[in-house]
């Protein structure tokens, strides 16, 4: 076994011991955090950083249509994580959320640390992405089924199972919960990751973790992966999601 894959699989491991014991938002502290500030900030903005509801939705829920996230219930040392990023240009997106960047600028550590800690506090909502709805609009849009499998049991050979590490309701702070994601922004990231255009993802031996997966993966494979992923249902820690 290559170095790479031996630290990778240590990433996994560690992953799935968090799955086991329950989801990382419970194990996150609001310490120091303020849910009221963090909640005016999503509402109304501060300074020159616009209100977050005005692209990602009145519950932080996302935007297919504008390629805006799901905030809601993903992860509070993730969101800060990505803020921290956007204001120190380590990811810099494109299109609409092009003005991220700016907008996390506008935002000190403590504005960050307060606006996670109120999306974090959210109540979880089944939001799925409507499949039938962005093929009528010209999207490709993949089969469920398939991305099912590459999820729970990846492709042998090939990639890891998403939920190695991702798992459904998160698991490890350095990595996003991806059910009930957008569909487009799933795509959008995905391919970014695959040419990158993002490269902020976490590291073994230099090497990309969400670079190195997303490289290994086909147009049909991201597009099934995504067409699954933003309909999945919530899966309580220990459910075996293979039988979901």
């Amino acid at each position: 076994m290559s170095k790479y894959k031996f630290m990778l699989s240590l990433y996994f491991m560690l992953a799935f011991s968090v799955f086991q014991f329950g989801p990382a938002s419970a194990a996150e502290s609001t310490t120091g955090i303020s849910i009221d500030r963090g909640q005016t900030i999503f509402n109304e903005g501060k300074g020159d950083a616009a209100a977050c509801q005005g692209c990602h939705g009145e519950k932080a829920l996302g935007n297919d249509a504008m390629g805006a996230p799901r905030l809601a219930n993903i992860g509070q040392a993730y969101i800060i994580k990505q803020l921290t990023e956007f204001a120190a240009n380590k990811r810099i997106p494109s299109g609409a959320g092009a003005a991220m960047n700016d907008f996390a600028k506008a935002l000190n550590e403590q504005d960050r640390r307060d606006l996670a800690g109120f999306l974090n506090t959210l109540d979880y909502e089944i939001d799925p992405s409507d499949l039938k709805g962005l093929a009528a609009d010209g999207n490709k849009v993949g089969q469920p089924e398939l991305g099912k499998i590459i999820v729970t049991q990846g492709i042998k050979g090939k990639v890891p199972a998403c939920q190695d590490c991702h798992g459904f309701n998160g698991r490890d702070p350095r990595f996003p919960a991806i059910n009930q994601q957008k569909f487009v922004y799933l795509v959008n990231q995905l391919n970014n990751w695959r040419d990158d255009s993002r490269a902020n993802d976490p590291t073994v031996d230099k090497i990309g973790i969400m670079r190195g997966i997303a490289k290994k993966l086909t147009d049909e494979d991201i597009a099934n992966i995504a067409a699954f992923l933003s309909t999945a249902p919530r899966v309580s820690p220990g459910e075996d999601t293979k039988k979901k």
